[in-house]
């Protein structure tokens, strides 16, 4: 008899959405990101209804930044952190209360609401300053500077997120313009920072499935290049440099995006779903700040279709990876990854591409209203991974899984 079965009530639904963050966070994002482009590009025509000051266009962009991106980082930080650290998971009312705070922000944002533009701006910087302050007093318990490049990034994040809002309540559109601009490239970088430390252990764990050895090993240098390089990249953007230098740095960390597509050529496990995942989330992401900087040094095409390869495209694939991986890890079910989530990395990709293409004049754009296929590809990837795995987080820890 098992540990687990002498416990005499199954646990509600609110408990096993409370026990960690990923059950709570990872179908909170899917569902945003899913209905919000969709909602945003096709039902309400790129407008909202009560957007004056701000334009609707920075509104979207916030919502996919700090909406579908942020409830995943939560997911992500409030999961990851503490197994990285060997300590207490968040569970319960603190990840409720996270929760409560993100849905305010993203209630301003659906409404394009300049008068609630305060009250989610509130909202939404409690959440971005408490993920590094949780980080960070991690660390100092723990005696620890391996979480330092995490607290960093966070930190990041909270202040381009803070900027961002600035813009909103003062109705300064350039600077919620570049602020947003920073914070997708914070993104990118803590993008860099979370493959470098999830490809290495999916991918001993694809070569040998027993956990007996680790028989990949990349070179330590390759953990913070890119992230280093994005850093360099966002440094130059906030000092105002000029174009042709802040283009060459986006140049040079895409580049690094790429140099980490290298970590999948590992024999015919190659081809796996997972590794061909994470390695495709570093190409798109790689390829777009390529094509971010040759726009940026005047290639006839916008730099905004660029950034959505990365951002859409690479950061939008990576997190779709992890909702995958992690989502089974942590219900105590092995790799492979089920055919749905494979498909629903097809879907995504094609989204991406079908968004992007057209404007980089390498596709004809496709007919129906602008945007409408892409947003139905992208709904369409994140709902595929959500109807598959809500019946594994919405359930209780399998025994051996880290918990009843």
């Amino acid at each position: 008899m098992t540990a687990c079965s002498t416990v005499d009530r199954a646990p509600t639904l609110m408990q096993v959405l409370g026990d960690e963050g990923l059950r709570l966070f990872f179908p909170l994002a899917a569902l945003h990101a899913a209905l919000w482009p969709f909602l945003w590009a096709v039902v309400a025509g790129f407008q909202l209804p009560f957007a004056s000051a701000v334009p609707p266009t920075l509104w979207h962009a916030n919502e996919m930044i700090f909406g579908s991106y942020g409830a995943a980082l939560i997911g992500f930080i409030t999961t990851a952190v503490p197994e990285w650290s060997d300590t207490k998971r968040l569970q319960g009312r603190a990840l409720f209360a996270l929760a409560g705070l993100w849905g305010i922000g993203r209630v301003a944002g659906f409404l394009g609401a300049d008068g609630l533009a305060v009250v989610g701006a509130a909202a939404d910087l409690l959440w971005l300053v408490a993920l590094p302050l949780y980080v960070a007093a991690i660390s100092w318990r723990k005696r620890t500077t391996r979480l330092a490049s995490v607290v960093f990034w966070l930190t990041a994040l909270a202040m381009a997120g803070a900027s961002a809002r600035l813009g909103f309540v003062a109705g300064d559109t350039e600077l919620a313009r570049s602020s947003l601009h920073v914070a997708g490239l914070v993104f990118l970088g803590l993008l860099g920072l979370v493959l470098a430390r999830i490809t290495v252990p999916v991918t001993n764990l694809v070569l040998d499935p027993s956990e007996e050895t680790s028989p990949y090993r990349p070179h330590p240098g390759r953990r913070n290049l890119t992230p280093g390089l994005v850093a360099l990249a966002i440094a130059g953007n906030l000092a105002g440099w000029s174009p042709a230098v802040t283009a060459y740095l986006t140049i040079a960390a895409g580049a690094a995006f790429l140099d980490r597509v290298a970590e999948a050529f590992i024999g015919r496990e190659a081809v796996r779903a997972e590794i061909l995942a994470l390695a495709g989330s570093s190409l798109l992401a790689g390829v777009g700040l390529l094509l971010a900087g040759a726009a940026r040094l005047g290639a006839p095409f916008p730099e905004t279709a660029a950034l959505h390869l990365s951002l859409m495209g690479g950061l939008g694939l990576g997190v779709l990876a992890v909702f995958a991986i992690a989502g089974l890890f942590h219900t105590g079910r092995p790799l492979p990854l089920p055919r749905a989530a494979r498909w629903a990395f097809v879907l995504l990709v094609l989204g991406a591409l079908t968004r992007v293409l057209p404007e980089l004049g390498a596709l004809p754009y496709p007919p129906g209203p602008p945007y409408a296929l892409a947003s139905m590809l992208w709904a369409a990837a994140f709902l595929v991974w959500l109807k598959t795995y809500w019946p594994f987080l919405s359930r209780p820890r399998r025994p051996g899984s880290g918990g009843c």
